[in-house]
């Protein structure tokens, strides 16, 4: 925003600094002054600013110059708002429907009023701001808005059917607002109008039919105060960020609103001749105002000032004379509470102020940080790492070196995909995004999303993980519980044992059972029982610890896919971490790598269909032979048309290596353990090829 020294000075007569000085001084503040340009004319310099979005009270001269005079511990002169006496009359009536999205409205006629081109001080200001004149009634609102940072708005009078209501809109309701647009409303919509019809969309834009001409001859004055979430919501709805929405969205002063409308007034009847009809009419919400202009007091301890802020540069430090006088400065009222304790009561302007230490970093903020020495804190004892630290990093590391990318999607989801992967998901109460209106239960619409996206520009070969947060429960009662999801699209390759269809289902199998390595997971068990919805039917398992389901896997469904137009096939995985962090991690051993030979040994069987590979792996491996180094399968054959091998069957190879750390294997040890894996196989109801 753009700022004029003289303009600001007007309010600081005894302000005696450069213009330079006072933009340095400021920023420091942080109230950064990005560039300073001085001008050929009465208005000094202009300030180019860049005022946080939480301090919206500085976002107007009037603003900053309170900053200035707490600085320089200056007078400001308050604003000038005397009005003349006005003319008999009624006062125009207003009506609050949405109470809880209009706190205050206030309004102001005025009568024979001459509107022509902007000249004066007006003129002048705004040439120097770059601020397109429309007309001096027009003018007189943005100039108010420069001036103290409170939006108003002007109506044609003589346009309004009966009392003003500030109500919902209908839905459907049309309105045509003053940059030409016609805007079809929703139910939410907050519009300001008269018994028949909406004259403008409260806090954003005025509308056509009510605005004022050169026609004009009387005037309502509009100065209000507006829900900034209702504000916010139909801007972005309607594609709008006017002035209004900017300071209405981040929390305007619902006590400055009859100051706004009596400056307008008092502007009006100087420029434009007019006469004041009535009083202002003036409609509060108590409860609106208790949330914002008339918040609780705060608790300020002096002493805990001193502990947090230190020593200064002058070793006076920050005393209580110090604390009154910048916090007095700001508008806050300080009364005692105890030995160099005090009740704050907070300026209206200023929302972003809620706590103790909110008060504490004013007062080193006005006072200057460069002021204060640079010591370090003192601590005692060493670095504590979280209980998930070093689980998160393995998990990390592991999927690492299996191919996987670390991704981070979004922590919200919208209702059908909370449905479609959870059965349903947490609602939030005021989401950002009415598409994603849930906490998600499940990482796997983020993945989803993720692979789509790729997809989408052509990258067909991804493997990508995410770690995060899922949340269960309800809005009141909502649980946090860390998951990881895995997903992979493209890049298959059919081996001896696995076609290109299933070898992403192997993939991701391959890389949750180097996570299980990783820790000290007792048996897991695959089972194709109870898979949810998105998994295509026969196309996945979920994965068992102590009865327990931890993890599920499969190929996402043909109707899921459908709707997000996959081209390819994708594979998903979602494992619990809650689950697999309740296992110690294993702390990985190097081993001095043999010296002795290794020896395979394959076994071919024939196994009935329901003799899974994890039966026959764990069979083996539960030998418990020492020598014992790897077990693989080599080939898995089903005969189609059962000549080979029966109907019901299929012909596994198996390969099997022993080694020794300490010696040569000898060639009866390995017949006798040969013989023993045998035995067991057959136990399983394989059948010894020949």
């Amino acid at each position: 925003m753009k700022i004029l020294s003289n303009w600001l000075r007007s309010y600081l007569p005894a302000l005696t600094v450069s213009d330079r000085q006072l933009a340095d001084d400021l920023t420091l503040r942080g109230i950064a002054v990005e560039g300073v340009f001085e001008l050929n004319d009465d208005n000094g310099s202009l300030f180019e600013m860049d005022i946080t979005t939480n301090r919206v009270d500085a976002m107007n001269h009037y603003g900053v110059a309170r900053e200035a005079a707490a600085i320089y511990d200056v007078p400001l002169l308050p604003l000038d708002l005397a009005l003349p006496a006005p003319a008999a009359g009624e006062s125009h009536p207003v009506r609050i429907e949405a109470k809880d999205l209009c706190g205050r409205f206030t309004a102001q006629v005025i009568r024979g009023v001459t509107v022509k081109a902007t000249d004066g001080d007006i003129a002048s200001r705004f040439a120097a701001l770059g601020q397109k004149p429309i007309s001096n009634a027009v003018d007189i609102t943005n100039y108010t808005w420069l001036a103290m940072g409170h939006p108003t708005h002007v109506f044609d009078l003589d346009k309004i059917e009966g009392a003003i209501v500030v109500r919902t809109a209908r839905k459907g309701e049309t309105i045509k607002l003053l940059d030409g647009t016609d805007k079809v409303l929703e139910a939410d919509d907050l519009v300001v109008a008269d018994e028949k019809k909406a004259l403008g969309l409260a806090g954003v834009m005025g509308g056509w039919d009510s605005r004022v001409t050169e026609e004009t001859k009387n005037i309502l004055v509009e100065a209000a105060w507006f829900d900034p979430s209702s504000i916010r919501r139909s801007s972005r709805r309607h594609g709008l960020h006017t002035d209004a929405s900017h300071r209405f969205e981040r929390g305007a002063d619902i006590a400055a609103a009859p100051a706004a409308n009596a400056l307008v007034s008092k502007l009006l009847v100087q420029f434009c001749g007019g006469t004041l009809t009535g009083a202002m009419t003036d409609v509060l919400i108590p409860e609106i105002e208790a949330k914002t202009a008339k918040r609780p007091p705060i608790a300020l301890a002096a002493s805990e000032v001193q502990r947090l802020l230190g020593s200064t540069t002058d070793g006076q430090g920050i005393t209580a004379c110090v604390v009154e006088q910048y916090l007095r400065a700001l508008g806050c009222v300080l009364a005692p509470a105890g030995d160099s304790a005090y009740a704050v009561t907070l300026p209206s302007w200023r929302l972003d102020l809620e706590r103790e230490i909110d008060l504490i970093e004013e007062v080193a903020r006005v006072y200057g940080y460069n002021r204060f020495e640079n010591t370090l804190p003192s601590f005692s004892g060493g670095v504590v790492e979280l209980p998930y630290e070093a689980p998160e990093r393995a998990v990390r590391s592991t999927l690492l070196a299996a191919g996987f990318t670390e991704a981070i999607s979004s922590t919200f989801a919208s209702d059908a995909d909370s449905q479609t992967f959870a059965g349903g998901g947490v609602p939030m109460g005021n989401p950002l995004n009415e598409e994603a209106g849930n906490l998600r239960p499940s990482l796997l619409p983020g993945m989803v999303t993720m692979l789509a996206t790729n997809l989408n520009r052509d990258v067909n070969d991804v493997r990508l993980y995410e770690m995060g947060t899922r949340f269960t429960g309800s809005t009141t009662t909502v649980v946090e519980e860390p998951s990881l999801s895995l997903g992979a699209t493209g890049g298959a390759r059919a081996t001896a044992v696995v076609s290109e269809a299933d070898a992403l289902f192997y993939e991701l199998k391959g890389a949750i059972e180097k996570l299980f390595a990783r820790f000290r997971i007792p048996a897991h068990v695959y089972a194709q029982a109870n898979l949810p919805s998105w998994v295509e039917p026969g196309r996945g398992a979920t994965i068992s610890i102590e009865g327990q389901i931890v993890a599920v896997l499969g190929e996402l469904s043909s109707a899921e896919a459908g709707k997000r137009k996959l081209r390819q096939p994708v594979w998903l995985a979602e494992v619990n971490l809650a689950k697999l962090f309740a296992f110690p991690l294993r702390t990985p051993v190097a081993h001095e790598i043999s010296r002795y030979q290794a020896v395979e040994r394959d076994f071919s069987f024939v196994f009935p269909d329901a003799v899974t590979w994890a039966t026959v792996e764990s069979a083996i491996y539960g030998l418990d032979n020492t020598e014992l180094l790897r077990v693989a399968p080599e080939e898995i054959f089903r005969d189609a048309k059962g000549k080979a091998v029966a109907a019901g069957h299929y012909s596994l190879l198996t390969r099997v290596v022993f080694q020794s750390q300490e010696r040569t294997l000898r060639d009866e040890e390995l017949t006798g353990w040969s013989a023993e894996i045998i035995k067991t196989l057959e136990g399983l109801g394989g059948k010894l090829r020949a």
